[in-house]
């Protein structure tokens, strides 16, 4: 049979109907985005290949402005400049981010000219955009692990360098085991697929923010962080972010650390906390509330007891005498124990109401020196009120500040075994509000200077074995100082061991 020859089309003749076509298959199959603009940045043609670069249609950006459509707010001065650019040379050539249709930003290797429309002799740009971006991740890489390789290796903490478009391009070998990544292969990923998928898209706002205003700081300052590995698992992360200038562009490096164990430990007290805190408030109410079954019985007993010492009943013997006493003492004691406790758990339970009223600080002094005096002068001590002329009249809850003052003078009286218990009313004005002190001096046994600093802390005996002995709660300060601080007040101590003490309550108007 008789071959034919293959016959090849000569192409090198010149075709003006297949200069079109070679024009449609360039703008239709050309590798890098092809775009029209009208000289005021309008969008008159978008190539197919623009459209899978940037993820938006021909039809969505056909007469809309390119610069709303895919360039970042933080670069549009920069783009402008390009585009005076190009109108005033006819063309120019950079680099630049582009942010795509869902919010991703890529770097683009950017060529535009500005072209005469042959139809009707206006101009039009012609622009092409190449994605660079991995091109980028590879210089970035470089320079980084030619400059800091060894010493981000050497960090106990896993390190990540991240490039303006959230891309990875460097991560040490204790992040990559933090993650779950073999070395190297976190390369050029996006830096949310370390973060579970509930917080890519904040994350993604977030670092935005911090690239307009890069600066040293921790990241989600308050928030609840956590990193996502390979294998799908969440672990909680403390992340604290860093800029990294280089010569033509700010890396921002995160250092990521797995809290897993704190969080724990945290969990751990935080329950054991809330189980102490019940406690603790169980407790509260069960002696708030025990007031009046506590004190009835109690003031039974010093009730009839008193009766019986008065011989209503009948006479009695010296000793049944001695031993009614006795009792009464002992009720009378645990009466004032029960008191202490009671208020302070009111204290602490949130429960004790105070309720500031006008009254003549001079007149509820006398009247606790009057009570109390008795008591100093069975133990020989002389007893001295100071107070002013003219009555001292304040706003303040007078059941607390008689309580305060006779818990300081029955402290006072207790240890002071000879001289004076002094108690003092001062009153002065400062910038137009009113200051008042009440101090009450003794010349007792003092305290140690080391004993200070414990002194207000409940049921705390401070002092040799001999003092501690005397009958007391270890309440009282501690009492006294919750009441100071429910009126607004404070308490203040000197004291010189084997000297005597002073304790001075300050009393302050609020300011106007």
């Amino acid at each position: 049979m008789e071959q034919r020859p293959h016959i090849i089309a000569d192409t090198s003749r010149h075709d003006p109907a297949g200069d079109a076509d070679f024009s449609r298959i360039l703008l239709k199959e050309s590798p890098d985005a092809a775009i029209v603009l009208s000289t005021t940045g309008h969008i008159l043609h978008w190539s197919p290949t623009a459209e899978a670069m940037f993820g938006f249609s021909g039809s969505e950006v056909t007469g809309r402005l390119l610069t709303d459509l895919v360039v970042p707010t933080e670069h549009l001065g920069e783009e402008r400049q390009i585009l005076d650019r190009i109108l005033s040379q006819g063309g120019a050539t950079h680099e630049s981010i582009r942010r795509c249709k869902d919010g991703t930003l890529i770097y683009a290797a950017i060529s535009g000219k500005l072209v005469e429309r042959s139809q009707d002799g206006t101009c039009v740009i012609v622009m092409t955009q190449k994605d660079v971006t991995q091109l980028k991740v590879q210089r970035d890489a470089k320079l980084v692990e030619a400059r800091y390789r060894d010493v981000l290796e050497s960090m106990p903490d896993g390190i990540i360098m991240v490039n303006a478009t959230g891309r990875i391009v460097f991560s040490n070998t204790q992040a990559e085991r933090l993650f779950g990544y073999d070395a190297g292969t976190l390369r050029g990923t996006l830096i949310e697929q370390l973060l579970p998928d509930r917080l890519r898209a904040q994350h993604l706002e977030h670092r935005s923010h911090y690239l307009g205003q890069p600066r040293a700081r921790p990241m989600g300052i308050g928030l609840e962080l956590y990193g996502l590995r390979r294998d799908g698992s969440e672990f909680p992360v403390e992340i604290s972010l860093s800029p990294l200038k280089t010569e033509d562009s700010t890396l921002v490096s995160a250092a990521v650390r797995d809290i897993t164990e704190r969080k724990r430990f945290e969990r751990a007290l935080q329950e054991k906390n809330l189980e102490l805190a019940a406690a603790n408030q169980a407790k509260d109410r069960f002696l708030a509330n025990m007031s009046h079954e506590l004190r009835t019985p109690l003031n039974a007993i010093i009730g009839f007891t008193g009766t019986l010492l008065m011989k209503l009943p009948g006479p009695l013997t010296s000793e049944q005498e001695r031993q009614l006493r006795t009792v009464k003492l002992s009720a009378a004691h645990l009466l004032a124990l029960i008191n202490d406790l009671l208020d302070v758990a009111k204290i602490e339970a949130g429960k004790f109401e105070v309720t500031p009223a006008v009254i003549d600080l001079t007149t509820v002094l006398e009247e606790v020196a009057t009570t109390l005096q008795p008591s100093a002068e069975a133990k020989g001590l002389r007893f001295v009120l100071v107070l002013p002329a003219t009555p001292v009249v304040f706003a303040v809850d007078r059941r607390a500040f008689s309580q305060i003052v006779l818990n300081l003078l029955t402290n006072a009286i207790k240890f002071t075994d000879r001289g004076e218990i002094t108690i003092a009313l001062e009153c002065r004005s400062e910038e137009g509000r009113q200051i008042v002190g009440v101090t009450v001096c003794d010349t007792g046994v003092g305290i140690a200077q080391a004993d200070l600093e414990r002194l207000f802390e409940p049921f705390s005996r401070v002092g040799s074995d001999r003092e501690r002995m005397k009958e007391g709660t270890g309440l009282g300060l501690h009492l006294s100082q919750k009441l100071a601080g429910l009126i607004g007040g404070r308490i203040a101590v000197r004291s010189v061991f084997s000297q005597g003490s002073a304790f001075t309550l300050t009393l302050e108007e609020p300011p106007r």
